[in-house]
């Protein structure tokens, strides 16, 4: 019995200092995480929506909270003094698992500027052209967030890619998010960039 506790306690000891370990490098390695998601993927990202800006949307980036969850935004100063702003959302489903996309849009008409996709797992060669091949996602540029987002096989505007029909429908899942985020914290956003 006494062996008993002895082993308990020990172990009750151990996973206290693992989790204690875990918990510690988690919190020292979140922010530098972040910089690195940011410097890495969205700010390429950016950089090819925003061309003709005349501001750092990196650096005036902010948050808006909508139901539980923190959306971050990077506001434009367009050349032609229109505002726009840029965000990412997950399209569910995608062939290797959820898809990134940073959506561009134009505040004062609502039409979509351009879209990149940031992160995915899908597969060389097919579904990974939908970041490589700016063809695809091409398509969703001048688009008015009042269009249907989806695949032209779903009654959209969109073509899938070739051989990539599951990544398309991914991304193009994410836009239709971004689309329905968009509507509905127009309002908040901006409240934000004026």
């Amino acid at each position: 019995m006494r062996e008993m506790i002895s082993m308990v306690v020990v172990l009750t000891v151990l996973t206290a200092v693992s989790g204690g370990l875990l918990a510690a490098i988690k919190s020292g390695t979140e922010l530098r995480i972040e910089e690195q998601v940011l410097k890495f993927q969205k700010a390429p990202a950016i950089a090819q929506i925003f061309t003709d800006v005349s501001n750092d949307p990196l650096a005036e980036r902010f948050n808006v909270e909508t139901e539980g969850t923190t959306l971050q935004v990077f506001p434009g100063k367009l050349e032609d003094g229109g505002t726009a702003v840029a965000f990412e959302t997950k399209g569910k489903g995608g062939y290797g698992g959820d898809v990134g996309l940073m959506v561009g849009i134009n505040t004062d008409n609502d039409q979509i500027i351009a879209v990149r996709v940031t992160t995915h797992s899908e597969t060389p060669g097919l579904g990974a052209r939908a970041k490589d091949d700016p063809s695809f996602v091409s398509q969703f540029a001048d688009l008015s967030l009042e269009e249907n987002l989806d695949l032209k096989n779903n009654n959209g505007s969109i073509d899938a890619m070739s051989g990539a029909t599951i990544t398309s429908q991914a991304v193009c899942l994410a836009a239709i998010q971004a689309q329905e985020l968009y509507k509905k914290l127009k309002p908040e956003i901006l409240k934000q960039i004026q």
